[in-house]
């Protein structure tokens, strides 16, 4: 049996950080599409219709919050999992519409974790 190429948008400002994130993730097996911006992020929503959405908080322009939220707006089933190098947005009220949140590192194991358990939940 096939299994299924997941599609993820990776959302963030930091060239390097989409970077790292596209080789990593694509050596898992996943289909990468970046995004520099909220903005950027929302227009490619309903042309990618992504399986998975990692997104930065802190961007210029929409913030990641903001772009969360208009992404469920968009479609209320897209995942989306927020990361930041700040653990106290954790703590913010407005980042729970997330399925999950990472603090940003340069080991990406809880990145992967999160990914795996994150599109595990949403299996059709």
């Amino acid at each position: 049996m096939e299994t299924r190429q997941y599609t993820i948008l990776v959302v963030d400002d930091e060239e390097n950080i989409r970077w790292l994130y596209k080789e990593e993730l694509e050596d898992e097996g996943y289909r990468i599409a970046t995004a520099a911006s909220g903005e950027e992020a929302l227009a490619l929503i309903s042309e990618l219709k992504p399986d998975l959405v990692v997104m930065d908080i802190k961007m210029p322009g929409i913030s990641g919050v903001d772009a969360l939220i208009k992404i469920k707006e968009i479609d209320k089933n897209i995942p989306v999992i927020l990361c930041s190098a700040y653990s106290d947005y954790k703590q913010d009220f407005s980042t729970w519409a997330s399925d999950a949140y990472v603090v940003k590192s340069s080991n990406l194991d809880e990145l992967k974790k999160a990914i795996t358990k994150v599109l595990g939940e949403h299996q059709p």
